[in-house]
């Protein structure tokens, strides 16, 4: 079977700049895939990993590397070792699973063997600023329970920041996003000071590649892995620093391996999480997906596109739905 392979580029602009710790980023630009068998077309969309330089010219020209196989007919297991894993596996095997979804005329989480999907409370993520900004825009989030607050490495200033969100909003859900910002030296006080404002979970205190600073800590807090796992051979490396792995199907290079990420997470013992990077509807379908299988869901990416309308009503009540016609076929009263 002879499948066409098309993609195209989407600026992906924010509605407004957005701080983490060493970016202040303007946009998330994407690579849109298409593949289809001449009567169904399935779609992935993928941002890539933007501090390993996985952009839109990488994944396109990763893509053009393997287009003679991937229009031959290759599935998604061959993809798997077709290419690496990041954006461009993504946002084939997404439409892989797209198109296959269609043609068997069967949802995406049934073929995944996933529940059927109901809405899921989801983490809104305010930006590592000064804390006036980050109260300006928690504004907008008067109906979330659930809130991902970024730091940026700086133990006085994240202080501050993590105070004014508590104080706010003392009933909900927090958690904080390090983004590989502290050192050995800040670990301690920075869980004292979480502990102390009652933070739920800490996202990637130490740089990737320095996980050793991990070894020994008895933190106080659940502790979770976003940039030092990015895959399931990674997982397997890596787990026993951990408590939760953040798994994004543009760092594992889509559904397939995330849905065999959890699995594995799981039977290593760790709590499981769904992230994005960013991205619109079609990029956090899939993931909404996996979400079924998870602990923590931040699925977020779509609120924060400067398209009017852009998160097509994904969002109500703090949790997020995207219907399973959206992405593959049918809904679930009609499977």
């Amino acid at each position: 079977m002879s499948l066409s392979v098309t993609y195209r580029r989407d600026a992906m602009r924010m509605r407004e700049p957005f701080r983490i710790s060493g970016y202040l980023l303007h946009a998330m630009p994407a690579t849109v895939v298409t593949v289809g068998d001449g009567t169904h077309f399935g779609r992935g969309e993928a941002a890539g990993v933007y501090y390993l330089n996985d952009d839109p010219p990488h994944m396109e020209r990763e893509i053009e590397r393997v287009r003679d196989a991937l229009e031959a007919g290759v599935d998604r297991q061959g993809l798997q070792s077709l290419l690496p894993p990041g954006g461009a596996r993504n946002a084939l095997d997404c439409a892989l699973w797209e198109l296959e979804s269609l043609k068997k005329a069967t949802p995406v989480w049934r073929l995944a063997g996933v529940p059927e999907p109901k809405p899921q409370v989801t983490t809104f993520t305010l930006p590592a600023d000064d804390p006036a900004e980050i109260l300006r825009r928690l504004e907008a989030f008067t109906s979330a329970t659930s809130i991902k607050l970024k730091l940026e490495g700086d133990l006085a200033a994240d202080t501050e920041r993590v105070r004014a969100v508590r104080r706010a909003r003392p009933d909900v859900w927090l958690s904080v996003d390090a983004n590989q910002g502290f050192g050995a030296k800040d670990l301690e006080p920075l869980a004292a000071m979480l502990v102390d404002k009652d933070v739920a979970l800490l996202e990637q205190p130490v740089r990737r590649g320095s996980e050793q600073l991990l070894d020994g800590w008895d933190a106080p807090l659940p502790v979770a892995a976003d940039e030092s796992i990015l895959d399931l051979k990674e997982l397997r490396e890596q787990y026993r620093r951990f408590d939760i792995v953040n798994i994004k199907l543009d760092k594992c290079g889509g559904l397939t391996e995330a849905l065999a990420m959890a699995a594995e997470a799981r039977r290593l013992g760790l709590g499981v999480m769904v992230g994005n990077m960013a991205g619109s509807v079609l990029a956090a379908a899939p993931g909404f997906v996996l979400a079924q299988l998870c602990d923590v869901v931040d699925l977020d990416g779509p609120y924060f596109l400067a398209e009017p309308g852009a998160d097509r009503g994904i969002f109500n009540a703090g949790k997020v739905m995207i219907s399973p016609d959206f992405w593959g076929w049918g809904n679930p009263s009609s499977a």
